[in-house]
Parts: structure tokens; C-alpha cells; sequence
């Protein structure tokens, strides 16, 4: 009898455990929705989404440096991006990832703080992200780390860090000291 009136509950138990997804499956999903949201195969390009202490880079390639039509796919997709993401239109991301990505609510908001440059690179493009705002960086490099998480890019979740100008050693990077003489 009470294996009879716990058999729903164990029925329930298993289909909810069925329905989780496992990392795999997630991964699967992104991958998927991705090919047919940004217009390419993700299996025949590279992502990288790089921090700097400016913002940051979406750089996408394709792997073949003779694929004309993914590396032309690539570039109409991250010129659209560009524009999209500079009206503070982030559906695309949303749709790839089902799920509002972590910065997009700020980077919407501060939408007139965030600058968003494509440029064509050799396979492919890239958009730079740029902004002067504390609270505008944060949520750009936040978004990106969701990036590389998402797209397992293993490209590095740290800001690096740069010189002030580069090509200099850091010695010579300070402001010179005037001392008046007595």
C-alpha cells in the first residue's frame, strides 16, 4: 500500500529529473539556437570575446580561411549586432542564450555611454565595445564573461592589465616630478 501511494510522487520525481538540463544539453541548445539566430555555423567559425580596460571585443572568424560565405556571414551578422546592440536592442543574445544575458538591463540603460564599432577584420569581423562610465564597463564586462561562459570560448574572464601608452616601459609612464628649486 505504500509503495502504491508513492509511486506518483516517484513518477513525478523522475520526469522532473528527466527534464533538467544537463550541461551538455545546454550547451547544445546555445550552439543550436546560435547557428540560427546570428546566420552561421558555429562549428565552422570562433568566437572570442576579449575583456581590456575599455571594454571589451566580440571577435567572430571563420576557420577556413577560403570560406567566403561564412566569413561573409560572420561580418553581416556583427554589423547588425553593432548597430542593434547601440540602440539598446540585445534580442539576438537573447534568443541564443533563452535567457536574458547578465549587463544587457545596464548596457540598455547606458545605452548613450557605450560606444559599438564593427570592423572587418581578414575571416571575418569584430565589434568593439568602448565606454568611459565605471557602471557601464561593469556591465560590458560582464556580459562578455557570460559570453565565454555560454560559447566556452576559454578566453580569459580578467580585465588585463595594460599600460597607459603603450610601447613604453613603465618606468617611463610617470608624469615627471617638477621640483622648484630654492
Amino acid at each position: 500500500m505504500k509503495i502504491t501511494a508513492m509511486l506518483p510522487l516517484l513518477m513525478l520525481l523522475a520526469m522532473a529529473a528527466l527534464a533538467q538540463s544537463t550541461p551538455d544539453s545546454h550547451a547544445h541548445d546555445v550552439d543550436s539556437r546560435g547557428d540560427k539566430a546570428m546566420g552561421f555555423e558555429h562549428t565552422k567559425t570562433t568566437h572570442h570575446f576579449l575583456l581590456n580596460r575599455n571594454g571589451g571585443v566580440i571577435r567572430v572568424e571563420a576557420n577556413d580561411p577560403n570560406d567566403e560565405s561564412s566569413r561573409a556571414s560572420v561580418r553581416m551578422h556583427l554589423a547588425h549586432i553593432a548597430h542593434a546592440f547601440s540602440q539598446g536592442d540585445f534580442q539576438v543574445p537573447m534568443l541564443v542564450h533563452d535567457q536574458t544575458p547578465p549587463g544587457t538591463e545596464v548596457m540598455k540603460r547606458m545605452k548613450n555611454s557605450i560606444r559599438y564599432q564593427y570592423a572587418e577584420i581578414a575571416n571575418g569581423g569584430e565589434v568593439v565595445i568602448s565606454s568611459r562610465d565605471p557602471k557601464a564597463l561593469a556591465a560590458i564586462h560582464e556580459f562578455l564573461r557570460f559570453q565565454i561562459r555560454e560559447h566556452r570560448t576559454g578566453d580569459s574572464p580578467k580585465v588585463p592589465i595594460e599600460a597607459a601608452h603603450a610601447g613604453l616601459p613603465a618606468r617611463a609612464k610617470r608624469s615627471p616630478v617638477l621640483r622648484r628649486s630654492s
